[in-house]
């Protein structure tokens, strides 16, 4: 890499990086809401919705304003509005400001994607985009594992809003250093081969634009990945509550046994917080499978299959966590390293089946049935947690497996088709 790629790659790294980071420690925080605010959990996956309906929402516009002013703007103004939004949390009095606050959040991270992928594709060499599409997912999958991990650290001696406070400290500071740092966004194009009239600026030009995009392939693989989306985002924002209550009934209240009933970190420490850290970790390996694989088979069909398995796991992951803490290990191990391992098959599926010359409009359709429609995730898991039991709910996430996994079975069996 020259200094203009190793620039480029570094700032993607670090705001990638603390987009994950934001997005993760907000199910960490959400067992100290329920119990601040006395709200159901029904109430408070409204709220969490409100945020990563907005991240996934926001992804299409942002992607036609990053066409229009250029990938660094964008990504300072993300880095700024996250870190605005997480000092908000840490003034909010209830759950209405909660969720204004994560409102904030989710407008602000939605724009990343869109400019993080363009800032990479158009600045860095052809030679060594590969290495920096790497590093620049290695640093999300970090901050997707460790996030989490500082947040529940932190949470052992601070206060919470305390907490979210220092969170905001460092989005702060790579924001400015977004606007110091000195690369060429577009070191990559060929100033010839670019049509300016080609640019979506018209409302007529979007509309031709998504009809183009919108292939019968391209359409059954939005409707693939919003039910992964349903599925990913309803079983991470619960899954530390769930955690808790499982081990809280295989072991007790462990912050007193381990710390004893004299310690300050007693009631603080909560186990089940860093067994969803653990879970997390595991992803960067399932990842690193799912990348590997997609240069081995189809994609789709390795998108059918992960969603076999997500079936499977989440129909055993209830008896398997009520059993032993041996069973309930392995399950989490298989959940995180599975619901990862996707990410690369689908995102390669969604290359494989969208126009090479509309991929900004394809990924920002794909961001809003990911994280947009997969935010009602979210609100379906919180309602099913509150009426019914934890069963229910992995029912609920096999139901969109299942959904998922057979339109993937129709793309493979049909061959594949555009």
């Amino acid at each position: 890499m020259n200094a203009n790629d190793r620039s480029i790659t570094g700032f993607v790294m670090v705001a990638h990086g603390l987009v994950h980071t934001y997005e993760l420690s907000i199910p960490i925080l959400m067992t100290i809401w329920l119990l601040e605010f006395s709200v159901t959990a029904a109430v408070l996956g409204a709220v969490v919705t409100v945020g990563y309906g907005l991240f996934g929402v926001g992804a299409l516009p942002g992607g036609l304003l990053v066409d229009r002013y250029g990938s660094r703007p964008l990504i300072v103004w993300c880095l700024l509005g996250m870190a605005v939004s997480f000092v908000l949390l840490g003034l909010s009095p209830n759950v209405v400001t909660i969720a204004l606050a994560l409102g904030v959040w989710g407008i602000a991270a939605s724009v990343y994607h869109p400019a993080g992928l363009a800032l990479i594709s158009n600045g860095v060499r052809d030679d060594v985009r590969g290495t920096a599409f790497a590093y620049h997912g290695m640093a999300g999958n970090a901050g997707i594992a460790f996030g989490p991990l500082v947040t529940a650290v932190l949470l052992l001696a601070f206060d919470w809003r305390l907490v979210v406070t220092a969170l905001a400290i460092p989005a702060f500071v790579a924001a400015a250093a977004g606007l110091l740092v000195d690369f060429d966004e577009s070191a990559a194009i060929d100033s010839s081969q670019v049509d300016d009239e080609s640019s979506i600026d018209s409302l007529a030009a979007f509309l031709g634009g998504t009809r183009h995009v919108f292939t019968a392939g391209f359409a059954l693989v939005f409707v693939i990945v919003m039910f992964n989306g349903l599925y990913y985002r309803g079983v991470l924002t619960f899954l530390p509550e769930l955690l808790d209550d499982f081990l809280t009934a295989l072991l007790g209240d462990v912050g007193l046994e381990f710390f004893g009933p004299d310690s300050p970190f007693a009631e603080e420490f909560d186990l089940a917080q860093y067994v969803y850290v653990g879970l997390l970790t595991v992803g960067i390996g399932g990842q690193y499978l799912g990348g590997k694989l997609t240069d081995r088979m189809p994609p789709e069909r390795g998108v059918a299959i992960a969603l076999f398995i997500l079936v499977a796991i989440a129909l055993v992951y209830v008896p398997a966590a009520e059993a032993s803490l041996l069973t309930l290990a392995a399950a989490s191990v298989a959940l995180g390293f599975v619901l990862f391992a996707l990410q690369p098959l689908t995102q390669a599926t969604i290359a494989k089946y969208s126009p090479p010359d509309s991929r900004g409009l394809s990924f920002g359709y794909t961001y809003l049935g990911i994280f947009g429609v997969g935010a009602l995730g979210a609100t379906v898991v919180g309602a099913v947690l509150t009426y019914a039991s934890p069963l229910a709910v992995f029912v609920v996430l096999a139901g969109f497996a299942v959904v998922g996994c057979s339109l993937a079975t129709v793309l493979v069996a049909r061959g594949g088709f555009h």
